[in-house]
This record gives structure tokens, sequence and C-alpha cells, in this order.
């Protein structure tokens, strides 16, 4: 039986690091900053890293917490164009990298994460 993608690159202690290196950069961005209200910047951390853990064969605490993920509905009053888009991108490409992980792991989830981010566009 092949383990998923979660457990093979280090379980929680791996997303934990990803989400809060993410969120490092999101803290300091002038263009992203305002989308995550700062009173609930940990239970944004919390979601987004919840999300991932589920979405790569981890724990499915999201989905018993909060349904379906929904992604565009759920982000869908925030203006997302190519700016925040791209911007977004930078933060995580950072987080993957500290992450420090085998090649076609890191690949693999950036590839995800970058589908991910084009999918969200909501303003032109």
């Amino acid at each position: 039986m092949t383990n998923s993608f979660y457990e093979q690159v280090g379980g929680e202690p791996v997303f934990r690091k990803l989400v809060a290196a993410f969120y490092r950069g999101i803290k300091t961005d002038d263009l992203l900053s305002p989308m995550y209200p700062e009173d609930d910047l940990a239970g944004a951390e919390d979601r987004l890293r919840m999300f991932l853990e589920q979405y790569w064969g981890g724990p499915k605490t999201y989905q018993e917490q909060r349904g379906h993920p929904r992604l565009r509905l759920r982000h869908n009053e925030f203006k997302i164009d190519s700016a925040a888009r791209d911007r977004w991108l930078l933060h995580m490409r950072n987080a993957v990298d500290e992450l420090e992980l085998p090649p076609l792991y890191g690949a693999e989830l950036w590839g995800y994460l970058e589908r991910a981010a084009h999918s969200m566009l909501n303003s032109y």
C-alpha cells in the first residue's frame, strides 16, 4: 500500500511549516494583507493548513469543520486579479522553497498551487 503525498513529505509538521512561512509573507504584503483580517489571521492559517492536508491525503479535518472546500465561492468576495495571484504565488513559492522537499515532491506541490492560484482569478 502506498502512503499518501501527505505522509511521504512528512505529514502535519511539513504542512504547518509551509503555511507558517506563507503567512509570514502575507503579513507584510501591502496588496494581500488587507484581504486577511488581522483578528482572524491565525484562523486563516489553520484553515489553509487543514485544506492542504486534506487535499494531499491527510486528515479530513477541514471537511469535518467547514464542509466542502468550495474554493472559488469562499474567495469570491475578494478581488483576485493577476497582480494578487502573482503576489500570492510569490509568497507560496518562498514557502515551498523553505520546505526543501525532494525535487519531484516540490514540483508536484508547486504544480497544484500554481493551478489553484490561476483558478481563483475573478477580476481582470
